[in-house]
C-alpha cells in the first residue's frame, strides 16, 4: 500500500463526471476514481472549510464512528473491477480492529474529516500520461488519466467561487457515470 492525498478534484471533459485524482505521498503517479455529485460537493466543501449549518453524511459518519469509541486508522483503495472501485475503512475501538467495505469517494470524504490517511493498493497506481492494458483475467483494469478538466479545478476556487459553482450546478452538468 501507499500513501496518497487528494491532488485534484475537477471535471473529466470527456463523460461530464467528477474525478478525483489521487496523487502518492513521495511521488508522481496517481489514480483517478470516478465519483458522483454528492461525494465531489462533499470532499470540496471540506477541502475547502465551507463551514455547513447542519452535518453532511459524511459528518455524520465522522460523529458515529467517534460516538461508538472508534477511531478511523486508515482508508486502503483495494481494487477496480469492471470500472467499479473498492476500499476498505479501517476502524479501530477498543475490542479491535473493525474492517468495513465502503466506496473509495465516501471514504476520502471522511478520511478528510478524521485526519486518517488514505493509502492505495500499488498496482492501482499509474505515471500520469500511461496507460494500463486490461489484466488477463478480462477484469478490465485499464485506466487512463482523465484530461485536464474544461472547468476551474474546484480545488484551485476560493470558498465563495465554491459556493457560487456548486450553487449553479444543473443535473445535466455531470452526465452519465462512466468509469
Amino acid at each position: 500500500m501507499v500513501e496518497v492525498s487528494v491532488s485534484r478534484l475537477g471535471l473529466d471533459g470527456s463523460s461530464n463526471t467528477y474525478v478525483v485524482v489521487l496523487r502518492e505521498a513521495d511521488g508522481e503517479r496517481v489514480l483517478p476514481i470516478w465519483i458522483g455529485q454528492a461525494e465531489a460537493e462533499s470532499i470540496l466543501l471540506q477541502i475547502n472549510s465551507v463551514p455547513r449549518e447542519r452535518p453532511l453524511t459524511h459528518d455524520l459518519c465522522k460523529t458515529l464512528i467517534l460516538g461508538l469509541g472508534g477511531e478511523l486508522r486508515k482508508v486502503h483503495i483495494t481494487k477496480v473491477t469492471n470500472g467499479t472501485y473498492f476500499a476498505e475503512m479501517h476502524i479501530a475501538r477498543a475490542d479491535g480492529l473493525v474492517t468495513i467495505d465502503a466506496r473509495p469517494s465516501d471514504s476520502i470524504a471522511v478520511a478528510l474529516r478524521c485526519g486518517a490517511p488514505i493509502l492505495a493498493e500499488e498496482s492501482l497506481l499509474i505515471t500520469p500520461g500511461d496507460e494500463t492494458d486490461d489484466d488477463e483475467d478480462g477484469e478490465g483494469d485499464s485506466q487512463v488519466i482523465p484530461p485536464k478538466p474544461d472547468v476551474m479545478s474546484t480545488l484551485e476556487m476560493t470558498a465563495e467561487q465554491l459556493k457560487d459553482h456548486l450553487a449553479n450546478l444543473r443535473p445535466e452538468d455531470f452526465g452519465k457515470f462512466k468509469p
